[in-house]
């Protein structure tokens, strides 16, 4: 009986702190009307509607060029903003629960060249972080290994599942590759100066990371025996399937990984970091190489930068006319991610025209990871994966949302911090 009442404890604890039930399929045909539609290439359609049924958008336009009977629900939004949903590029989402619990942490494997760990069968859609980015409007991610000179294999996730079955979008999209430093600083705990230096083993590093690529392109052009995991998971690259995401900063990495990827024959690579791309802007934009950039919400990289450098860069690398997106890693990433479309806004503060900042996150980050025939903008065809705002979704201030689909399904805005607030918001109402 001790074991059955446990039994029975456990399973309610586990109920009362599992995610929000996913939203049901869309059943009728829903039109927002009114609304101030950012379709997420840079236009922006005032007095308009969009209509979506069967998980797919039917109408965007002008609200008189529609027929409203034509639709089972009518959602009134006049004054309000709708947008497509938002897309986290480089995300451990799902992979990491609580920092302090090893259990719950599974971003990295051991070892260093592992192109054949997936990301995805480790993702937890059921994360209680996941459903926090919903409120903000951040709808999809792509959830990323860590560790490793190559981490693994990525995949494009919606944030409204079961399971990592029902939540993916685009499996295996990209293989993450850690590019070596060609500086690292000393150790001063051993008694080293804690200034830059020269990396020594860059060379080597470099060579390494070659080497392997260089046996994966021969192994794909063969017989493929015996069986080898690791090579077979790196041909995406070499026949265009896959690309590469190359984490790394400065500029004479940058100019060393285009090198790099074309001396192996890689053709769709991404710049993921990319500090110091503004200086080797030309050579990305005539490689036609997207750039990732880090969060401007950071420090600067070195003593000597320009301390207001990480909120310039998108502009500088924009004016170059890169495709670029926003990265959100870093300190916090996790539960930091809900502030991607802030990220925009500041990059929009200095010099980001504002609905390039939008483009950002929504019809670039789905170009880059291979998904903008199916989310990123607001077209005829498209998944109904969007949002309706109180106001401008890049302001903290005015990101209410009232309203969110993923697929056309009507997905819940309550999460665990939503409930806090509701409950200690009456804390001292009466006294």
């Amino acid at each position: 009986m001790k074991k059955i009442i446990k039994l029975v404890l456990l399973l309610l604890v586990t109920v009362s702190y599992a995610q929000q039930t996913p939203a049901r399929e869309q059943i009728e045909s829903i039109l927002i009307s009114g609304v101030t539609a950012h379709i997420g290439d840079g236009t922006v359609i005032e007095d308009a509607a969009v209509g979506f049924q069967e998980g797919k958008i039917t109408f965007v336009g002008k609200i008189t060029e529609v027929d409203s009977s034509d639709y089972q629900q009518i959602i009134d939004a006049k004054g309000k903003h709708v947008y497509p949903g938002f897309i986290a590029l480089n995300s451990t989402l799902g992979l990491v629960e609580i920092d302090a619990v090893r259990a719950t942490d599974d971003e990295d494997e051991i070892g260093s060249l592992l192109p054949h760990i997936r990301s995805l069968i480790a993702y937890n859609a059921e994360s209680k972080i996941v459903e926090s980015m919903r409120p903000n409007g951040v709808l999809m991610g792509q959830i990323t290994p860590r560790g490793g000179r190559i981490s693994g294999t990525s995949s494009i996730v919606q944030f409204d599942a079961w399971n990592w079955e029902d939540a993916a979008v685009k499996t295996d999209d990209a293989i993450h590759l850690n590019w070596p430093n060609s500086l690292k600083r000393g150790r001063p705990w051993r008694g080293e100066d804690p200034g830059l230096k020269p990396n020594e083993d860059y060379t080597k590093e470099v060579e390494e990371v070659t080497q392997f690529l260089t046996e994966a392109k021969a192994y794909a052009a063969g017989d493929k025996e015996p069986r080898n995991l690791p090579y077979e998971a790196s041909e995406g690259l070499f026949n265009g399937s896959k690309k590469l995401f190359v984490h790394v900063d400065g500029k004479r990495e940058i100019t060393d990984v285009v090198n790099f990827a074309d001396k192996l024959g890689i053709s769709k690579i991404v710049i993921v970091g990319g500090d110091q791309a503004d200086e080797v802007s030309q050579l990305l934009a005539a490689n036609n190489i997207p750039v990732v950039i880090q969060r401007p919400h950071r420090l600067p990289t070195s003593e000597d930068e320009n301390v207001k450098h990480p909120f310039v860069l998108a502009a500088a690398l924009d004016k170059a006319g890169i495709l670029c997106s926003i990265d959100p890693s870093g300190r916090m990433e996790r539960m930091n991610t809900r502030n991607l479309p802030f990220y925009a806004g500041s990059f929009a503060a200095y010099g980001l025209p504002k609905e390039t900042a939008v483009q950002y996150i929504t019809k670039n980050a789905a170009e880059i990871a291979g998904v903008s025939d199916l989310v990123g903008t607001l077209e005829v065809g498209k998944h109904a994966t969007l949002f309706i705002s109180e106001g401008d979704a890049l302001d903290m201030r005015t990101n209410i949302l009232s309203k969110a689909f993923i697929q056309g399904r009507d997905v819940s805005l309550e999460t665990h911090q939503t409930e806090l607030w509701q409950r200690y918001s009456k804390k001292y109402e009466g006294k």
